[in-house]
């Protein structure tokens, strides 16, 4: 099988590494990639944008699969357009990509599926804010409507801090949504979907702000770690049964089935799962994490939902132990960060590429968040420990991580009520 996959993070890079021990996968292609896919996969020039690239760039290639890892070209109808090309394509179309690029659409599924979520309600008139304002808090959730690469949401006591993050989100043209809050410790459930059938991989738990302590803006994620040893393997089985099947039921009575990775985040509160939000693609950093302990072969398994036969496929195998992701991001990063920069040590086991290109021979920073370095170990100590102790080999100016990825969980402060 020949597999091309679309996106060049480190995402992207966790999503090769584990296709290259699919022996049934018999080349690798990537569009763009980056300095480090290029070690494992073909590299091509893409607008990952455009359908009509994409798609032509597959034929050419000749492949039999394609995995559309970000949002922005699923929510634009990337897979629809590769589909139609008469090519398998792990993604879902643009209809059901909905439940990511409008969360006022998602919302509305849950509604109608019985799915427990937050309270929430859309503004798009600025005159109609401050009245909003006041029917929210001590905790203000402010997001932006539409896709903000995982930085459009602010979360705080502050009622200024959050009007101003709303008018601001309105200024720009953006509808705002305001949610109430939801207590409880958040967990990440990847399912692939095919329709109605779901198959859920392990659960993990993101570092969504940039400091230690859960401190600073949100970013793209600054970290992660599967599985969860505080969160029950039940409350995995009421995740599937209460909340991903009967949104893929809706999707499926909306006409728009879902087909691809179905992102469940959540809160798991006294009264058990409620969801925060919903992607439509696998999360990073959280797929560094949970791919690095995949047994089963990933290809065949994607394969299986793009060809309508996820139904067919044996029970995931995982190796034991734990997987923790730790991301390396450039200085000034959530905000413009500075790029341009030689990375030393950017080589080796576990350190997954995702803001880096190649100049003059040498790796150079690219983006915000640089490096996912994935350590892997019995139990999440050693896990976190190997981790870091990679970290220690990577040399970025300016560069900065998290301390305390997983820690809270190795120390026990993490309980579900």
């Amino acid at each position: 099988m020949r597999v091309l996959v679309v996106g060049s993070g480190a995402r992207e890079h966790a999503l090769l590494l584990a296709l290259s021990r699919d022996p049934g996968v018999t080349a690798l292609m990537c569009a763009p990639g980056n300095a480090g896919i290029a070690k494992i996969a073909e590299q091509h020039p893409v607008d990952i944008a455009s359908g009509e690239a994409v798609a032509s760039l597959a034929k050419k290639l000749d492949a039999d699969l394609v995995i559309i890892g970000p949002e922005v070209p699923l929510v634009l109808g990337v897979a629809d357009a590769v589909r139609s090309a008469g090519i398998s394509c792990f993604g879902p179309s643009a209809a059901a990509a909905r439940i990511e690029g409008s969360k006022a659409f998602a919302k509305d599924v849950m509604a109608a599926a019985g799915v427990r979520t937050a309270h929430s309600e859309v503004i798009d008139n600025p005159a109609k804010l401050d009245e909003a304002l006041d029917r929210f808090g001590p905790n203000w959730v402010v997001k932006d409507d539409g896709l903000a690469a995982g930085k459009g949401v602010v979360v705080t006591t502050d009622r200024d801090t959050a009007r101003d993050h709303a008018a601001e989100l309105l200024e720009n043209g953006h509808p705002v949504l305001l949610e109430s809050f939801l207590d409880g410790p958040e967990v990440s459930l990847f399912c692939v979907v095919d329709g109605e059938t779901v198959v859920p991989l392990l659960p993990a738990q993101d570092h969504k702000r940039v400091g230690d302590g859960d401190t600073g803006p949100n970013t793209g994620g600054m970290g992660a770690y599967t599985p969860l040893p505080w969160l029950p393997d039940e409350t995995v089985a009421r995740i599937v049964d209460e909340v991903v099947m009967p949104v893929a039921a809706e999707l499926v009575a909306r006409g728009c089935a879902f087909t691809g990775l179905l992102y469940a985040g959540l809160a798991i509160g006294k009264d058990g799962p409620a969801v925060v939000e919903f992607n439509c693609r696998f999360g990073d950093p959280e797929t560094q994490a949970v791919l690095a302990l995949l047994k089963s072969p990933l290809g065949q398994l994607l394969n299986a939902a793009a060809t309508g036969t996820l139904d067919q496929v044996a029970p995931l195998e995982w190796y034991d132990g734990s997987a923790v992701t730790v991301v390396v991001a450039a200085e000034y990063y959530p905000a413009p960060p500075r790029t341009g920069d030689v990375i030393i040590g950017s080589d080796g086991d576990g350190i997954l590429h995702a803001g880096t290109k190649m100049v003059e021979g040498q790796v150079v920073s690219a983006g915000g968040r640089v490096l996912s370095i994935v350590g892997v170990g019995p139990d999440l100590t050693a896990a976190r420990d190997d981790a870091y102790g990679k970290i220690a080999t990577v040399k970025l100016p300016g560069s900065h991580y998290r301390k305390d990825i997983g820690l809270a969980a190795v120390e026990g402060r993490i309980t579900v009520n």
